[in-house]
């Protein structure tokens, strides 16, 4: 089965990706991580990628489909995956459907995690990294705390420029404008399961796994 992750910045993609991905078996794909990979493997896409990104440019849709194609096809992928962070465009979406039809990839679903923006919000600000480890943490959970629970470093914890609210507002106008119209366009599919993201961890991934029929 493939997976196409969706949802606003903050809405607990990433987490769930990974508990889903030890559920299912299958591997979670960040285009973060494949990027950073492609880099390392010094791949000619990756070269390409690395050069553009170097320059502060985006890396071209052409490029970005070339390198998921990559990963794709690899044996890793044999039993699907978990695509989180692409597409973000409606042309970056036609372009993903092109390439399961290529790869003869029929069975695949897009789970959009939904959530108020406030909540999002406030999630996204309530959090603090531990400088040391780069673990995050929720600060309700470690306001009184002085080391972290995680690697032990003392005083290590601190906000990061992209959780402060005037960043967070910015990166949900960005996705309004941009990213949900992707939303819209695979409607029309009728592969989406649409799943409440501000309840508990452990209701979300139980809400994704009833979705999927998986059990």
């Amino acid at each position: 089965m493939q997976l196409i992750l969706f949802g606003p910045p903050g809405v607990g993609k990433g987490t769930q990706a990974q508990i889903i991905s030890k559920e299912l078996n299958i591997p979670h794909i960040s285009t973060g991580d494949i990027l950073r990979e492609a880099f390392a493997e010094k791949t000619e896409l990756g070269l390409k990628a690395q050069e553009i990104m170097q320059r502060g440019e985006l890396v071209p849709d052409n490029i970005m489909i070339g390198i998921i194609k990559n990963v794709l096809v690899s044996p890793k992928c044999s039993g699907g995956s978990i695509l989180d962070g692409y597409p973000r465009t409606v042309n970056q979406a036609e372009s993903l459907l092109n390439l399961f039809d290529e790869l003869k990839i029929k069975d695949f679903r897009l789970i959009n995690i939904h959530a108020n923006e406030t909540d999002v919000i406030k999630r996204i600000t309530n959090r603090r990294t531990c400088s040391n480890c780069n673990s995050v943490f929720n600060y309700d959970n470690i306001k009184n705390e002085t080391k972290c629970p995680k690697c032990g470093a003392v005083n290590s914890f601190f906000q990061r420029k992209d959780d402060k609210e005037e960043v967070i507002k910015k990166r949900l106008e960005v996705y309004n404008n941009t990213t949900l119209p992707v939303l819209r366009f695979f409607e029309k599919y009728n592969v989406t399961l649409n799943v409440d993201g501000s309840g508990a961890i452990d209701d979300v991934t139980k809400e994704i796994l009833e979705g999927l029929k998986v059990k």
